[in-house]
């Protein structure tokens, strides 16, 4: 029979009652006459309370450990899921990484999966029992439990799928799809019957939370097509596909914003070789990720360095900067915490000429300032003062043709 695997993130599985109704639509797959796989994730908000349970006994921990623990909350979730299958009618039982096993790296905390062994998940489909997989979790080559970060139940999936060779990955979340922007912020946003890979990767690493970067990235390597839909509502949610499955291509397929940035400039340093290394070199090995570079070299040689970061970073950027100081040479060293970023994404931008200069007339047209720019194939994004982030959005909406009714 073809397979399926279905993913439930933890606001989909928030209480029993969730866990229920999430089971519920798995029992129509399997009627529809599907194999079907289900990874769960843990709990809403149960994650996060394992984590702090950790830190509690201390900064300094075995990681191997806060991976034993912090992996616990799959577990509850995939018996609880396999009980309310059994409880519908549907033959199903539970398995943790390690007993498929789901194997990983030993990177604890942030584990890649290297190989997913599904001959017994196999052997049962034939016995017409399904599956439920703890996701977010698998096993090292020390036979240690081992977590995969954040969107690690994602990508789970998305793994499962590609190994089980599965007609699709239907992700259930908390939303009926992919939006052509956050309609938080952007009301008058509508939901996307497909997006490619690419855009989609574009838009999670611009901030849209709907799925990882990490996850889309290994649907994009594996050709794994994936829905994105909603557990509460029903809907037809966003297929996720390949670029020569979109008809039509839009010129721009969403606006996507950020919050979180904070603008880092340091005044009057020394334009010679080396300087870009002795700045962004010691920010790389502190884990500091910068997004947007702009240099501003002046007549006597000395020149201007600004970049972009999440705002989070800001005390650990600081700190490395300045110890390094005397190797970089800077007079000063200014934050910014009051910008945002508001971003274009759509394939049609790689064979349509003007696609930036009609983002700046429509920004310029509401009165928007643009402090940086950054560009790529099928992206363009700008940095702007935090409080016009949602009248960019909203212009940039427009002015693209995204407007829903």
């Amino acid at each position: 029979m073809p397979r399926l695997v279905v993913k439930f993130g933890g606001t989909s599985l928030a209480d029993i009652h969730r866990v229920r109704a999430a089971a519920s639509r798995v029992r129509q797959e399997v009627e529809r006459g599907h194999d079907v796989a289900v990874v769960v994730s843990a709990m809403a908000g149960e994650t996060d309370r394992l984590v702090d349970a950790v830190r509690a006994e201390g900064a300094l921990f075995d990681t191997r450990e806060f991976d034993t623990v912090i992996s616990s909350g799959e577990q509850v979730t995939a018996g609880l899921m396999a009980l309310a299958l059994q409880r519908q009618g549907v033959a199903a039982r539970s398995w943790l990484g390690w007993q498929l096993p789901i194997r990983t790296d030993d990177s604890h905390g942030a584990s890649r999966i290297v190989g997913i062994d599904t001959t017994a998940l196999l052997e049962r489909f034939r016995t017409g029992l399904h599956a439920v997989v703890a996701g977010f979790q698998g096993v090292s080559p020390g036979n240690r439990i081992t977590t995969l970060g954040r969107g690690g139940s994602d990508t789970t999936a998305v793994a499962l799928a590609a190994a089980l060779c599965a007609e699709r990955c239907d992700v259930y979340t908390d939303v009926d799809g992919v939006y052509t922007a956050d309609p938080r912020v952007v009301p008058r946003a509508r939901r996307l019957d497909r997006i490619s890979y690419e855009e989609m990767l574009e838009l999670a690493s611009l901030g849209a939370r709907v799925l990882m970067s990490r996850s889309v990235a290994l649907a994009a390597r594996e050709n794994v097509r994936v829905r994105v839909l909603s557990s509460l509502v029903d809907g037809p949610g966003t297929i996720l596909c390949g670029e020569d499955e979109i008809v039509e291509e839009n010129v721009v397929s969403g606006v996507a914003v950020s919050r979180s940035e904070a603008k880092i400039t340091l005044r009057r340093v020394a334009d010679r070789p080396g300087v870009a290394a002795a700045v962004f070199g010691p920010l790389a090995e502190s884990g500091v990720n910068v997004d947007m570079i702009v240099q501003n070299v002046g007549a006597d040689g000395r020149t201007d360095l600004t970049f972009t970061l999440e705002e989070g970073d800001i005390a650990v950027a600081e700190q490395s900067l300045r110890g390094g100081a005397g190797a970089i040479g800077f007079e000063d060293l200014l934050v910014d915490t009051d910008v945002a970023k508001v971003s274009i994404v759509g394939l049609g931008m790689r064979s349509h000429a003007g696609v930036a200069q009609q983002m700046f007339a429509a920004l310029a047209e509401v009165g928007v300032n643009i402090e940086v720019i950054s560009t790529s194939e099928i992206k363009t994004s700008v940095l702007i003062r935090r409080m016009h982030l949602e009248l960019a959005a909203t212009a940039l909406h427009s002015a693209f043709g995204l407007d829903g009714g």
